[in-house]
């Protein structure tokens, strides 16, 4: 077992910088989560707080119940992988692997049968005697990665370990860190700025922003039902669409009114905008860019949700395409089929699903719905 629990942690530096504000978190035992937010967010240093290579300005550390604020790291029981990976240079990756379990005096014939599975596993086991500058920087990730294994640690510690990696191997490294943790059943911490490893990683996903979690949720919740603006344009590739509107009524009817444009809201989400009272008021509408359609496409019923605009950037990703479109100094992302004959400064007609549109109070920036 090996639960945690964080109790209004904070870290304060001496010049004044509060890097981690009252951070309030229960990870349960097996659990993958991954903490994600761009740099300076606080992440990893709650990370390094976890670990015991931070200090705790304030609050209360807790590992299967037991507070930990004064234990040293090494008394943790918890094994820490770095973004790079600090191998020992002039030893073997049998050698580096072997390190820790030495200082715990274990014996030989023990240290042989952990590096061997762990080995087997992360199949490096033809790696062994070989030096760290004899590896690729995928080897030398998945070394790091055994060092930590053999030790059978209660707690994973992760802090960006693919960011050295090109984009072909952290796609690799994704799957295998997941099988991974299927097959160690043990809690792991996973620290990354990169929302498509949150996403495809974690079962629970905690989004910071300068030293404030903003959401903590499953990846579909954060995706489909983001809790403020921040994670909203945070989460998701490309980013979602924002638009600065009023709220009116006509006719029984509920509009996004911006630049002479005006949105019909879908009944559903009209009637919890006037059940939370904001007819009459300035929202933000937030819409994600496989939302927004080309007419060319094919037919959209979305009569009184469509503007035209000029097409500014075209974007070739192979199985699909990002239009930039500029309309009335309003600049919005969409997604189309690569099949779209579309060219770079001509016009066209896009339409707004406004079934799929997130409402945020241009006040507060949390989520309407």
């Amino acid at each position: 077992m090996a639960g945690l629990s964080l109790k209004g942690i904070n870290k304060l530096y001496p010049n004044g910088f509060h890097a981690v504000k009252d951070l309030d978190l229960e990870i349960g035992d097996k659990e993958f989560i991954i903490l994600v937010g761009p740099s300076g967010c606080g992440k990893s240093t709650s990370l390094r707080m976890i670990a015991g290579l931070e200090e705790i300005s304030s609050g209360e550390l807790y590992i299967d119940d037991t507070l930990v604020n004064d234990v040293a790291p090494k008394d943790r029981d918890i094994a820490m992988v770095f973004q790079n990976y600090a191998l020992y240079p002039h030893m073997t990756v049998y050698e580096n692997m072997a390190f820790g379990l030495k200082l715990q005096k274990k014996s030989r014939e023990e240290i042989k049968e952990r590096i061997d599975i762990a080995a087997k596993i992360l199949n490096i086991a033809a790696l062994l005697n070989r030096k760290p500058k004899e590896l690729s920087g995928g080897q030398r990730q998945r070394v790091a990665l055994g060092r930590a294994i053999v030790r059978e640690p209660k707690i994973f510690l992760m802090d960006e370990p693919l960011s050295n990696l090109d984009a072909k191997l952290r796609l690799q490294m994704r799957s295998e860190l997941n099988k991974l943790h299927k097959n160690l059943q043990t809690t792991f911490i996973y620290v990354t700025h990169d929302q498509t490893e949150a996403l495809t990683m974690g079962t629970r996903i905690v989004v910071m922003n300068e030293g404030v979690v903003q959401q903590v949720a499953e990846p579909q919740t954060i995706f489909e039902k983001p809790a403020n603006l921040f994670v909203a344009g945070f989460i998701g590739s490309p980013q979602m669409n924002f638009i600065n509107c009023s709220i009116h009524e006509e006719a029984g009817s509920i509009y996004a009114d911006f630049n002479n444009h005006r949105l019909l809201f879908p009944t559903d989400k009209a009637q919890l905008i006037k059940a939370k009272n904001y007819v009459g008021k300035e929202v933000i509408i937030g819409i994600r860019p496989n939302h927004i359609h080309a007419i060319a496409e094919a037919d959209f019923p979305y009569e009184s949700c469509c503007l035209k605009g000029t097409v500014e950037v075209k974007e070739l990703l192979g199985t699909e395409t990002h239009l930039h479109i500029k309309a009335d100094q309003l600049e919005f992302i969409c997604v189309v089929k690569p099949s779209l004959e579309v060219q770079v400064g001509v016009n066209i007609e896009i339409a707004m699903n406004m079934d799929k549109c997130h409402v945020f109070d241009k006040e507060t920036e949390m989520a309407v719905f």
